[in-house]
């Protein structure tokens, strides 16, 4: 799926990509940055597909998907690194 095609999937769906986002617990400039890959991952195609669907049967996905209590991935090791002291004198990373 195209980012195009996903942009109009989302007004099918009547959502906003801020609204997408925060609901999928993806940040929205992650998901901007599928613009400049030309296509959006597999599981986002599904995903919004299955939104849409739903959507066009009367089911409110907002409440299926926040039941799931999705919750947001952060960086990991984004700080300094700390340093140790090892017994011939020399700094090492601890990892």
């Amino acid at each position: 799926m195209t980012f195009i095609e996903f942009k109009k999937s989302l007004l099918d769906a009547e959502i906003s990509l801020p609204k997408f986002s925060k609901l999928i617990q993806v940040s929205e400039k992650n998901i901007q940055a599928y613009k400049q890959k030309i296509e959006v991952p597999n599981t986002i195609a599904v995903i919004v597909t299955s939104i849409v669907a739903l959507h066009k049967n009367g089911i409110d996905y907002r409440l299926m998907i926040n039941d799931l209590k999705l919750k947001a991935k952060t960086k990991k090791g984004a700080g300094f690194k700390k340093k140790d002291k090892v017994e011939d004198g020399e700094n090492k990373n601890i990892k």
